[in-house]
């Protein structure tokens, strides 16, 4: 797996300042009702976050590209098809 940076220097610090909120909110919220599942999930969300921006790359855009890659990759198949089946003459026999 090919772990380049896919995601902007702004993008990244916009990730890392939400995710630092969302990870403060949620563990005080965490220390005053330790028995919440929501707070922790929301406090692994957050930290998520703050490591995404911290590395600058995200699995859900790295994901989203492949699939945008994928679908050229078909567009340009397809156009080749019709080129080769316009090439070749109509035979009705």
């Amino acid at each position: 797996m090919n772990c380049k940076p896919n995601i902007g220097i702004v993008n990244a610090l916009i990730r890392i300042t939400i995710g630092l909120t969302i990870l403060s909110c949620s563990t005080a919220r965490l220390v005053t009702r330790p028995w919440r599942q929501s707070n922790l999930l929301f406090a692994i969300l957050g930290a998520m976050k703050v490591a995404e921006g911290i590395v600058r790359y995200c699995p859900v855009t790295a994901l989203f590209q492949c699939g945008q890659e994928q679908l050229n990759k078909e567009r340009q198949n397809k156009e080749e098809n019709k080129e080769l089946e316009e090439m070749i003459p109509y035979n009705p026999t």
